[in-house]
């Protein structure tokens, strides 16, 4: 439609527009934003994002395919004038469908409440308006202007139907949105929204001479999160460098045409100490009042967050509460160089700070990489030597290296604390040896410790009894009791601590103090799981030897919970665990379940490196007690066998040798009716109960298991003698010479 003629005398458009509608200058049609914005059916649409994400081309593609007529304004500085601001709006709309006398009347005045008179008049005239149209306010956030906000929002609020008011700001603008979006009459689209898609990054980079694969283009779109005018600057700064793999991997915010770009759209508006709070705060990946204050030494770090993000200054909110954002990912790389011409000493400072306070909170991990950023290689040091328990017990054995992967070997060996978390590292991995090794250069650096020295002392012994004993334990419980006097209730090694006291104790026959040390140690060990998940299993091995099953597989359903939640399955250490899960389940008469187990168990064990002498000889001794319990004594024998070379440096566990004798015993007993009939030890047990008036109820009652156990033991006897009954398998068993005679049948 063509535009109708006017008499008004008002100031010439282009005085009033600026540069008026942008001519459409995209390097790409973005049909997919195109047809969100079309679908949009709310009176107002508002664009709001940051420089660069393509808003005013986007509104420019969309109403130059719109049917209706548009009217578009860019804003400036100069419209901050209530009067030339609204003498604008109404003349634009005056060329669409004439507007009346009443409604400039007051425009052709200069004094002061021009909006009071105009704004009214000019609803009403809206209200009575016949075309449909689309008025594009671009720019809006350059408005700051209270008595020009306030009729912009009067004027959005009354669109008549079928029209709509277009906005593309920077900042969401001081309108009463939320009223606005209670009454459905806004759809907001953020820079989420306007972000560039593979496709469409593709296009663009295209459009610069640069014809990249999938892979390369999706990198440049996660790197520059999809930042429109970020893409193309990566594209002019590729392809102005020989060697397009080089230069792609080279791209950073940091780039001199992104920082180019930065500080013209957005450093050059801001004053000294919010570019100084912007810089300094790019060593965090999380931005919150809390942190900001400690590493700047402020208290209005929130607020200032608050503003930025207000002002789209490309922070992004974390959550829907103005509590956590973060920069983006190009402007903090670029901020970060700009920290870098401060000095290390500044970002020295900012990161050790940093670190200190994610210390109190519990944040180990940024703790730490704070600590290696600010080459504080001590306060690093102190946080991983002391939450190294609490990570490999948890399964993040490869934050562990990766942490010590930083030092180099020789910072290792001059550190105790560092040479304590390495064998920590090992002793998960099963590697006695290494354990040996890093505990004794811990020792031999700290000698005769003092003061906070004594705990890393007490931590390298307890680590080498966990994985390194071969004296017996008797001296691994020597090795350990430093560490229970010096050692905090909450530290995350006294768990550790008290597991080897307990099994110390459990081995020398001191059941009920074992019992008691191992419950401790199994409710402190909640933050550490591997630990629990041992002493819970010692736990059950003190059940069995109280003939309580029920307790047995009680605990080990415990352990076996946290092994699955914390993915402890393939930790070499863990073996223990499954040997006795297997021997529980194997006697409850879940072989299948069984069977895994020990398999399990016999894998993981093959992957131990001379870990202590007593670990290694009651993993084999209970995976040949489960074994036999499978009717596999010859897979028994061997474990049995590997169990005796290990107590020879572990002679005083007297109770692994009472069980070693017995299971020999059993091996021998499996062996003697192992030609036609291979029955186990628990099956033989029953097979002597079946001759009895007693019912499988009653059989269970007075051997500790459930009915369930004894009737699945039933079977698997009735299979092997290859009958089908319990008078055919007694009748069997006595021509067989299993069981005596009937007396019934003497002479």
């Amino acid at each position: 439609m063509s535009p109708a003629t006017t008499t008004h005398s008002t100031p010439h458009l282009a005085d009033l527009f600026g540069e008026g509608r942008p001519v459409r200058s995209g390097l790409v049609r973005r049909d997919r934003l195109i047809a969100r914005l079309d679908s949009v059916d709310t009176p107002v649409l508002m664009l709001v994002a940051p420089a660069g994400y393509g808003k005013s081309t986007a509104l420019a593609d969309w109403t130059a395919q719109d049917e209706r007529p548009s009217a578009w304004l860019t804003l400036d500085e100069r419209h901050n004038d209530p009067a030339l601001l609204l003498c604008a709006i109404v003349s634009l709309l005056d060329e669409i469908e004439p507007i009346g006398d009443e409604v400039f009347a007051p425009l052709s005045t200069t004094r002061s409440g021009v909006s009071s008179a105009v704004v009214p008049r000019l609803r009403t005239a809206l209200n009575s308006r016949h075309i449909p149209f689309v008025l594009v306010l671009d720019d809006l956030h350059v408005v700051r202007h209270p008595e020009c906000v306030a009729p912009l929002a009067a004027i959005a609020q009354s669109v008549p139907a079928g029209s709509q008011v277009a906005i593309a700001s920077r900042a969401a603008p001081p309108f009463p949105l939320g009223r606005m979006r209670a009454d459905r009459l806004l759809t907001e689209l953020s820079a989420s929204e306007l972000e560039m898609s593979a496709d469409e990054a593709a296009q663009t980079l295209a459009a610069c001479g640069l014809e990249l694969g999938q892979d390369a283009v999706e990198m440049l779109v996660h790197r520059t999160e999809g930042w429109p005018v970020g893409l193309y600057l990566a594209g002019l700064s590729i392809t102005q460098k020989s060697g397009v793999d080089v230069a792609l991997a080279d791209f950073h915010g940091d780039d001199r045409l992104i920082a180019d770009y930065v500080r013209d759209e957005f450093f050059a508006a801001l004053d000294e100490d919010t570019l100084s709070f912007l810089i300094r705060t790019s060593i965090l990946d999380r931005l919150s009042g809390e942190v900001c204050d400690a590493v700047l030494d402020r208290n209005d770090s929130g607020e200032v967050l608050r503003r930025l993000a207000r002002s789209n200054l490309l922070i992004v909110p974390l959550d829907h509460r103005d509590r956590v954002y973060r920069h983006r990912a190009l402007f903090r790389e670029m901020l970060l160089s700009e920290l870098a011409r401060l000095g290390a000493s500044e970002s020295s400072g900012l990161h050790t700070r940093a670190s200190q306070w994610y210390r109190e909170q519990g944040d180990v991990d940024r703790a730490v990489s704070h600590a290696m950023d600010a080459s504080d290689r001590d306060l690093a040091a102190d946080l991983i030597w002391t939450n190294a328990p609490a990570l490999i017990s948890s399964g993040r054995h490869a934050t562990l290296r990766a942490w010590l992967d930083e030092f180099t070997v020789d910072q290792l060996s001059t550190s105790p604390a560092l040479c304590v978390a390495r064998a920590t590292r090992h002793l998960a991995e099963g590697n006695g040896q290494e354990v040996e090794r890093w505990t004794g250069m811990a020792l031999d650096r700290l000698g005769g410790s003092t003061g906070a020295d004594k705990a890393t002392a007490a931590a390298a012994r307890i680590i080498r009894a966990s994985g390194a004993a071969h004296s017996g334990v008797l001296k691994m419980r020597e090795d350990v009791e430093p560490g229970l006097e010096l050692l905090p209730s909450d530290s995350p090694w006294r768990p550790l601590c008290l597991l080897v006291d307990g099994v110390s104790r459990h081995l020398c026959r001191e059941l009920d103090e074992a019992r008691r040390t191992l419950e401790g140690a199994a409710r402190q060990g909640s933050a550490t799981p591997a630990v629990e998940t041992l002493c819970r299993s010692q736990l059950a091995l003190v059940a069995i030897d109280d003939d309580d099953m029920g307790e047995a597989e009680r605990q080990m359903q415990l352990a076996m919970v946290r092994v699955e939640h914390f993915g402890l399955g393939d930790h070499p250490t863990q073996a223990l665990v499954f040997a006795v899960s297997a021997l529980v389940r194997g006697r409850r008469g879940r072989s299948e379940a069984a069977s895994f187990d020990a398999k399990t168990a016999a894998r993981l064990q093959g992957g131990l490196k001379e870990m202590s002498s007593w670990y290694e000889a009651e993993t084999h001794i209970t995976l040949g007690r489960a074994l036999l319990q499978l009717d596999d004594p010859v897979a028994a024998r061997v474990h049995l066998a590997a169990a005796g070379r290990h107590m020879r440096k572990a002679s005083d566990a007297v109770l692994l040798q009472d069980w070693l004798t017995e299971a020999w015993a059993e091996v021998e007993t499996a062996g003697s009716v192992g030609g036609r009939w291979p029955l186990t030890p628990a099956e033989l047990k029953l097979l002597h109960m079946l001759p009895t008036h007693f019912s499988f109820r009653q059989i269970a009652d007075q051997s500790f298991v459930s009915q369930n156990t004894v009737k699945t033991q039933a079977q698997s006897v009735y299979r092997k003698l290859g009958v089908s009954s319990r008078a055919e398998a007694v009748a069997c068993a006595r021509a067989a010479g299993l069981l005596d005679s009937d007396p019934r049948d003497s002479p």
